[in-house]
């Protein structure tokens, strides 16, 4: 039987990571860094990968990366979510990695563990495990399209673009013309995606290499997802203790004590789901239902713990200021992302042969 439970090395990672995030990703800066025009925060991205190898987690030692597991991946994207840190971890670590991973393209993973080269998948952030996905017309040898949704294509190096033939391309990003899109969720941007004429190197087939990173970043973002949540319950349940009213901690108050205890119950059980996916994704086990299971219940856990942390922090919750908005816009935008929860209900319903009546 699969232990989820975390073991001692998925321990001091996680207190390795954390204690890196609480020295470079402050709650102001985060914010004043959604209100510029670099959201991603470079300085931070080198402290994970220079330092702490973090980007070549799922890539093999043999190509230069750590080769570790999805349970460690995973713990590193719940810190990163508690942190709602604007770096294109699960983008070019995880998504981006595995569709190279499925190709075989060892020269660009060894930049791709390294932290020196970020890549994006060239596909909808919006796009689930398995569905259709536009891609760009190849006509004499060149691209020419747009695309549209691309997460953390702005900070990208190098984009992976699907073709109408069939194949997945590796295009320099500074050939292509990247147009920032408003996005809900301004730590994990958007842009449009637009190639006329560019040439790029074919990789391998598109369709069995998106579907796969596509997977493991829908299983993964649960484990983001988490992160989130626990931060908010965690916060919420301090500020509650401190938090005076009549006299007495606000948390004191029966009706908030039954509202932070049903929210406790989903974040475990979010944890348990999370877990499994990660551990279906490393053993390869009933993977597609493990991370239709997680996405079918993440989404909609993570977004009520955020809007409980806003409203349970009252005015203050409200403000600007205060981190909350980026939990809550976070949760929001991951409930959409690599599917919503519909979509993998659907999905979880055919592969467990329960489709609805």
């Amino acid at each position: 039987m699969t232990d989820l439970l975390y073991t001692e090395e998925e321990e001091a990672l996680r207190a390795a990571v954390r204690d890196l995030l609480g020295d470079h990703c402050d709650a102001a800066g985060v914010i004043a860094r959604t209100e510029s025009d670099a959201p991603h925060d470079l300085r931070l991205w080198k402290a994970l990968t220079d330092k702490m190898g973090l980007a070549g987690l799922l890539v093999p030692e043999e190509l230069g990366g750590q080769g570790a597991t999805h349970r460690e991946a995973a713990v590193v994207l719940e810190e990163l979510g508690r942190a709602v840190a604007p770096v294109p971890y699960l983008t070019s670590a995880v998504v981006a990695t595995e569709a190279l991973l499925a190709c075989g393209s060892d020269d660009l993973l060894a930049g791709l563990s390294q932290g020196t080269t970020v890549a994006a998948l060239a596909v909808g952030l919006h796009t689930a495990p398995g569905a259709a996905f536009p891609s760009v017309r190849l006509e004499d040898g060149r691209l020419h399209g747009e695309l549209t949704g691309i997460a953390d294509a702005a900070f990208a190096d190098l984009l992976l673009v699907p073709a109408d033939d069939g194949g997945l391309y590796a295009v320099e990003a500074a050939a292509a013309t990247v147009t920032p899109q408003v996005s809900f969720d301004l730590t994990r941007p958007l842009a449009t995606v637009t190639l006329a004429g560019v040439t790029g190197r074919r990789l391998g087939d598109a369709a069995p290499a998106v579907r796969r990173a596509l997977r493991t970043g829908a299983g993964l973002l649960a484990s983001e997802q988490l992160g989130v949540a626990e931060w908010a319950l965690t916060e919420t349940v301090r500020y509650l203790k401190d938090r005076k009213q009549f006299n007495r901690p606000v948390g004191g108050f029966q009706a908030l004590k039954h509202r932070l205890a049903q929210l406790w119950l989903e974040v475990v059980n979010l944890r348990a789901a999370a877990r499994g996916a990660a551990d279906a994704l490393t053993t390869g086990e009933d993977a597609d239902v493990a991370v239709a299971v997680a996405q079918a219940y993440a989404a909609s856990v993570a977004v009520h713990a955020a809007e409980e942390a806003v409203q349970l922090h009252g005015g203050l919750g409200m403000t600007w200021e205060h981190p909350a908005h980026l939990h809550l816009k976070r949760a929001k935008a991951d409930s959409i992302a690599y599917g919503t929860a519909g979509a993998h209900r659907d999905t979880l319903a055919g592969l467990v042969d329960l489709p609805a009546p």
